[in-house]
């Protein structure tokens, strides 16, 4: 009997255990049976390892278990940046740092995965990225890279899209966060910048000077034809009444010994002057 009672309690251990392992096989079926797709990826889905066309957009969607597996890519604005040393077409040396927003196109997630993977940012982005950079910056001198600098970005990032387009990867913004020189390089830079607005102020300055003297030249001009202008105007009959105007009704006598020897009064009509000007 009690070989039997623990052969009994053997089998019900067995079965327990084989209810136990079947109930987390359909657990694990039923969970591996949906999945969710984030907000900004996508889903690839790979059945029996081959990769599918169909990709899954945002939400909740069931799968195959076991048998079909779903990668996530991430179709949100992802940004690199990349530092590249260079030389530009008059052979300075040149490092350079960008900064590249872009993102996965969604109806490319699943042919960039079956081509390149997760990993496309290392394998294709930015080694695209480096060899742009290095191949414009040859196209100029190192102080057009300063005075073209908006050309020269427009340039890099059009060459970087032309590469990773066919992939399904789309640039959504691009900046080239800056440009570093030799020392060398950037004290003649600076001595040029100096040279250059000394001689705009220098220009200024002859400049001002040339008006200030033809200021001069026309007050010069003004004065001497008022000048002129009086002296057409001055007559021996306005000098007179300009005389008269200004005495007081005292003229000056000469004496010898207490006598006057003469009377400037007769020499001067003063009610003639007088009568000239009342009739004025």
């Amino acid at each position: 009997m009690d070989i039997e009672k623990e052969k009994k309690f053997n089998k019900k251990i067995i079965i327990g255990f084989i209810y136990f392992i079947i109930t987390v096989v359909v657990i694990l079926l039923v969970f591996s049976s949906f999945t969710v797709i984030d907000a900004g990826h996508t889903g690839v889905v790979v059945r029996l390892g081959k990769v599918s066309d169909n990709v899954l957009n945002e939400g909740f969607h069931f799968k195959l278990p076991i048998i079909t597996n779903i990668v996530k890519i991430d179709n949100r604005v992802l940004k690199t940046e990349v530092e590249s040393n260079s030389a530009s077409k008059d052979l300075q040396s040149i490092s350079s740092k960008v900064s590249v927003n872009y993102r996965v196109n969604t109806n490319s997630s699943a042919k960039i995965y079956k081509n390149v993977g997760n990993n496309f940012e290392t394998v294709i982005v930015n080694p695209a990225i480096h060899e742009c950079m290095k191949s414009v910056t040859a196209k100029y001198n190192a102080e057009e890279l300063i005075t073209k600098r908006a050309r020269v970005s427009s340039e890099m990032e059009k060459e970087i899209s032309q590469k990773i387009n066919p992939y399904g990867l789309n640039i959504e913004v691009f900046n080239i966060i800056d440009f570093d020189f030799s020392e060398e390089f950037s004290k003649a830079i600076e001595a040029k910048q100096t040279a250059q607005q000394q001689a705009l102020k220098a220009e200024q300055d002859l400049a001002r000077i040339k008006v200030e003297a033809s200021q001069t030249v026309e007050k010069a001009k003004a004065e001497s034809e008022a000048y002129q202008l009086k002296n057409q105007q001055l007559t021996d009959k306005v000098i007179m009444m300009e005389f008269v105007e200004k005495w007081d009704g005292k003229l000056p006598t000469v004496t010898s010994g207490g006598s006057a020897l003469f009377d400037m009064s007769s020499f001067i009509n003063t009610n003639g002057l007088k009568d000239d000007k009342k009739g004025k």
